[in-house]
């Protein structure tokens, strides 16, 4: 067998190692819309049972058969709440989809208030934290598990005029490295995944909210996003539910303590402009 066969072997076999999710056992926080629906919509395509959860009233649209469980992650009587269905819906968990996040406050540092601050550091991280606390017995008592806790390109590089938010996702960041590191002789998994930015509603959002901070045309900061990815675009939530699919796959078996983005090639996020 020459290179190119075995190549194309190896290659043929994670594919079809990464459809091998029949069964597992998935919790996608923030799931009911965006890159939580996105990473929803993959693992149910791929054979696996989910349980969503995300603030109450907003699990109308969810497909049928998936689970969903209303209220804050940030806080920790919801999340005790969360895993009380969840075991008693799946029995356990195998993969647990850290997704949930806010773009908190936007201006500058010295004109940031406390309480932004604590909003985006609780629902971004404390969140993160808490269902790990809870996901991580049942994992052990499984013997073994996934942990993919979403952060951003915003946990690896700078971000002008968005403090809290690139805090709380360097602080993911963080936070997957020590449970790679904890978890692992288990047979715990822990990546972290950090999109790009992702077309849709929320990146509309964040978008207009910086065109208010900077007097800036909200089509112009669109085209600097772009602009400043090696591909020039956005990436789809679909793109970073592909990529979790995957990291849940046996065809990522010895895939830990990573940090993945997803976003094109990024070069920078210097995008604001200051009148």
């Amino acid at each position: 067998m020459d290179r190119t066969q075995v190549g194309q072997q190896a290659l043929q076999q994670a594919g079809e190692q990464v459809g091998q999710q029949a069964g597992q056992r998935v919790v996608v926080t923030a799931g009911a819309s965006g890159i939580g629906r996105a990473m929803v919509d993959a693992f149910l395509d791929a054979g696996a049972r989910v349980h969503v959860a995300d603030l109450p009233g907003h699990g109308g649209d969810l497909p049928d058969g998936v689970g969903f469980t209303g209220g804050d992650v940030s806080e920790p009587a919801d999340v005790d709440r969360l895993f009380d269905d969840v075991v008693a819906s799946l029995g356990s968990v195998d993969v647990l989809c850290n997704n949930v996040g806010i773009a908190g406050p936007t201006g500058p540092v010295e004109e940031l208030g406390v309480e932004g601050w604590d909003e985006t550091m609780a629902v971004n991280v404390r969140s993160m934290f808490l269902c790990c606390r809870r996901a991580v017995p049942l994992m052990k008592e499984a013997g073994g598990g996934v942990i993919l806790n979403t952060s951003s390109t915003a946990g690896v590089v700078g971000f002008p005029l968005r403090a809290p938010y690139a805090a709380s996702k360097w602080a993911v960041v963080g936070l997957g490295a020590t449970l790679a590191m904890e978890l692992g002789e288990f047979g715990i998994r822990t990546n972290t995944l950090c999109p790009g930015s992702v077309g849709g509603d929320r990146m509309d959002r964040v978008i207009a909210a910086e065109a208010a901070e900077t007097g800036v045309e909200a089509q112009e900061i669109r085209r600097k996003y772009a602009d400043q990815v090696s591909m020039r675009t956005f990436v789809e939530g679909r793109d970073i539910a592909a990529m979790a699919v995957f990291l849940a796959s046996p065809a990522a078996r010895y895939v830990n303590g990573q940090v993945i983005a997803v976003d094109g090639g990024l070069e920078s996020l210097r995008t604001t402009f200051r009148t």
